[in-house]
């Protein structure tokens, strides 16, 4: 059986090693359009900081897969998929057949429609190449642009900060990480990253860049100006869907696969941030382009590769952020529709700087935001994916000294979830 894997993030890593434990006879190819083997992408950011060596990054070595007898081909951008002959082609030319194929090619940054967005020292920031071209221009940089409040974009100005860079970043909407966490939390992420010294501006876009050839100024829409000579573009991602020549897979966000993370064409699987995939808050398929759940599907997909059967349990959207004197997690349902019937709990602390809260559909925990207070957040996100009722007081959860261990013995599916 010969099964060809496109993209060498976590999923297509997993998957490989995955489909080796069960079949020791199987041809693996991995393909990835980098030049280095497979290595750890939310590093990245620290890359950029400094404060790692590229070689820190690596996940697996090229040993590492001549050991397992998987075929690693680095460099090499996959430009069309055939599912009808079975085959697919490289930009280099190479054409290679498979029996299986994972689709495991990740995102693309979403790029901007501004004006002079193509003058040297604008830079997007999904990979190791990316950073690594920043790195090439840091000596002549002093001032930096971030567009984006996301968590790529705090990285980046956290990065660069780190470096003694000054650092403004503009977002659109009225608080940093406006999709993984609520308006409360983002404001408090807001204070934190001021008193690190990186100025804000929320509520704004971008209009144009302008400069000689090399990015000096951005002009926003309201008329104001800010000075930079190095712009990070971190304003979303969309999936990295590869050419496919006829074939009946289905798209809609990213690549539409089943309960085994099969597509609708037979023998050809898609796993990570390119798969749309069931999501367990809301029970509809989903693009949840997390590291954790791209692992997860890389090792569900590979078993099912070689015939395992073993159903995908959806994903839980979940995010950690650590960055100079806060920490936060968010999971699940955050800002929940006006129409639903939801029970949300809260708890602040400015003094302490923390804050709790819970959001819940009758017994059901279907989200959470905790802000510096976040130890056992992770029997909430179990509760939360095995739909479990809550068989406590539920402002109980909100106590600093609340044993969340004791929700779990002796729990029993909701019949309502």
């Amino acid at each position: 059986m010969k099964h060809a894997i496109v993209g060498t993030g976590i999923a297509g890593t997993l998957a490989a090693e995955s489909i080796r434990r069960v079949d020791p006879n199987a041809s693996i190819t991995l393909i990835g359009d980098e030049p280095y083997p497979p290595y750890c992408r939310p590093m990245i950011s620290m890359l950029l900081e400094g404060s790692i060596p590229p070689e820190r990054m690596a996940i697996r070595g090229a040993n590492d897969f001549r050991s397992l007898n998987i075929d690693l081909l680095t460099g090499e951008r996959v430009s069309l998929i055939h599912p009808k002959e079975k085959n697919l082609e490289t930009a280099k030319g190479k054409i290679i057949s498979f029996d299986r194929l994972l689709i495991a090619t990740g995102a693309d940054p979403v790029e901007s429609k501004a004006d002079g967005s193509h003058l040297r020292n604008i830079f997007t920031m999904r990979n190791r190449r990316h950073v690594e071209a920043m790195l090439e221009v840091m000596p002549e940089v002093r001032s930096s642009l971030i567009i984006g409040g996301g968590l790529v974009g705090l990285k980046a100005a956290h990065a660069l900060n780190r470096r003694g860079i000054s650092v403004t970043m503009v977002e659109k909407l009225d608080h940093p990480l406006p999709l993984v966490t609520d308006r409360k939390c983002g404001y408090a992420v807001a204070r934190s990253l001021e008193a690190m010294g990186i100025a804000l501006r929320m509520s704004a876009t971008v209009a144009a860049f302008e400069g000689n050839g090399r990015v000096r100024e951005a002009l926003l829409y309201d008329g104001s100006r800010i000075s930079c000579d190095l712009v990070v573009l971190a304003a979303g991602s969309t999936p990295a869907v590869p050419s496919i020549k006829e074939g009946r897979i289905r798209m809609g966000r990213g690549i539409l696969v089943d309960d085994f993370l099969e597509t609708d064409e037979k023998g050809i699987y898609a796993a990570g941030d390119v798969a749309e995939a069931m999501d367990v808050i809301s029970g509809q398929k989903k693009v949840n382009a997390i590291w954790p759940v791209a692992a997860e599907q890389g090792v569900v997909s590979g078993m099912n590769m070689v015939g395992r059967n073993v159903p995908y349990q959806g994903a839980i959207g979940r995010n950690v952020v650590r960055i100079g004197d806060l920490d936060m997690l968010s999971g699940g349902l955050i800002n929940p529709p006006p129409e639903g019937s939801y029970e949300i709990l809260e708890n602040e602390d400015l003094r302490r700087k923390t804050y709790r809260k819970l959001l819940f559909e009758e017994d059901v925990l279907k989200g959470l935001v905790m802000l510096n207070r976040i130890e056992k957040a992770g029997v909430l996100l179990s509760l939360m994916k095995r739909r479990m009722p809550i068989t406590v007081s539920k402002e109980r959860l909100l106590d600093p000294g609340f044993d969340f261990c004791q929700l779990l013995p002796g729990m029993q599916p909701s019949a309502t979830a």
